[in-house]
C-alpha cells in the first residue's frame, strides 16, 4: 500500500509572485532607466520573469498543470510589462 499524498501547496501563489515581480521590475525600469534604453531593459525584465516562473513552478514539484502555470505566469508578466511600458510611453508624450 502506498502512503496517502499530503495536501499539495497552492501553486497559484507562484503565478502571483511572478506577476508582482514583473510589475515591480517594470516600474523600476520605467523610473530609473533612460527612455532610449527602456525597451531593452523591459526585455531583460521579461526574461527574468520567465526564469522566475520556471524556478518557482519547479520548486512546487507538481507535474499536473505545470505548463499552464508557467504559461499563465509568463503571459501575465508580458501583459503587465506591456501595460506599464505603454503608460510610460504615453506619459513621455505629455510635454513637461
Amino acid at each position: 500500500m502506498s502512503e496517502p499524498a499530503l495536501a499539495p501547496r497552492n501553486a497559484l501563489g507562484g503565478v502571483v509572485i511572478v506577476w508582482v515581480a514583473a510589475l515591480i521590475a517594470a516600474l523600476a525600469i520605467g523610473i530609473f532607466v533612460p527612455e532610449e534604453w527602456r525597451v531593452q531593459w523591459l526585455l531583460v525584465g521579461f526574461g527574468a520573469a520567465v526564469l522566475l516562473s520556471f524556478a518557482l513552478q519547479l520548486g512546487y514539484a507538481q507535474t499536473k498543470g505545470f505548463t499552464f502555470r508557467v504559461a499563465a505566469s509568463a503571459i501575465g508578466a508580458l501583459l503587465l510589462l506591456g501595460v506599464v511600458s505603454a503608460a510610460f510611453g504615453l506619459a513621455a508624450l505629455i510635454p513637461a
